[in-house]
């Protein structure tokens, strides 16, 4: 039963995290939140949510919490590599601590969210690291679950960005595929996936687009005329190789991870009911004055 649950929630101040938090408080679940940041955290506080200020990379920050936890819920994990941390610091070490604090605790469940075709892309400075604590999760005879999703609505802000200045800027034809979901969505396959047992989910949205289908969306959100341009894949793979070449990860990690990923189909089992379309007005009605 979900009442008898307790939940530990990592990464609640993300974007993620926190459609997460929302969704065990609608059901009722005990939650504890570790954040960095308790003041960015403060608003997820309730009746059955207690907020604790614990650096998830640092390890003796998180002994004494997990005392009668019942499941972890990770999605701690960076897409840009700032204040001296790494990603194998954070996607796999800081996930790591959770896990061995955990086991130490003798905690029943945890649900960690890598991402969609992770095992295929290991050579990406951003999934390596993912990956790697995947591993490390399957080997640690934990009950897990591994939740595999394709790009989040606020990844496709990139999108809207390019749109409110009256291009978007895509690689090849634009035709390849992608169903991004809503962290509203996904959240609840997160929180339903505590009763699923040693699996690994994919999952998007409910809605298959191509790139110049997202694009055109972005566009007539933003009140723009249609104006895709389409670059060469020979200009894509040059930037890859100057960037691998002449940068640190520190900067090429994303670069890499967005330049490899645009130029493949990322089609997951479809899930959820909100709309690409939806989410681009509703975050235009943001910024109106």
């Amino acid at each position: 039963m979900e009442k008898d649950e307790t939940v530990i929630l990592a990464g609640a101040t993300g974007y993620l995290g926190d459609y997460i938090a929302q969704e065990l408080y609608q059901r009722s679940i005990q939650t504890i939140i570790l954040a960095r940041n308790t003041k960015k955290a403060a608003h997820l506080a309730n009746s059955h949510t207690k907020i604790i200020k614990s650096e998830v990379t640092d390890s003796k920050t998180l002994h004494g919490y997990f005392e009668g936890v019942t499941t972890v819920i990770s999605t701690v994990g960076i897409t840009r590599q700032k204040d001296g941390l790494t990603y194998m610091d954070v996607d796999y070490q800081a996930n790591k601590n959770l896990l061995q604090e955990a086991k130490k605790a003798g905690v029943k469940k945890f649900v960690y969210v890598s991402v969609l075709n992770g095992k295929q892309h290991r050579n990406l400075k951003i999934i390596e690291a993912k990956e790697l604590f995947v591993d490390e999760l399957i080997a640690s005879g934990l009950n897990y679950t591994i939740i595999r999703p394709n790009g989040f609505f606020s990844d496709m802000k990139d999108f809207l960005d390019m749109a409110k200045k009256g291009k978007v800027y895509l690689f090849g034809s634009g035709e390849k595929k992608i169903n991004p979901i809503h962290g509203k969505d996904l959240a609840i396959a997160c929180v339903d996936s505590i009763r699923v047992s040693n699996e690994e989910i994919n999952i998007g949205g409910p809605e298959i687009l191509t790139q110049n289908e997202i694009a055109e969306l972005a566009l007539l959100a933003s009140g723009k005329p249609i104006n895709i341009i389409h670059i060469p894949h020979w200009i894509r793979k040059s930037i890859l190789k100057l960037v691998r070449t002449f940068t640190s990860s520190k900067t090429y990690g994303p670069i890499e991870f967005f330049l490899t990923l645009m130029a493949e189909d990322a089609i997951a089992p479809r899930y959820g009911s909100n709309r690409l379309v939806t989410f681009f007005h509703d975050e235009m009605d943001v910024l109106k004055p």
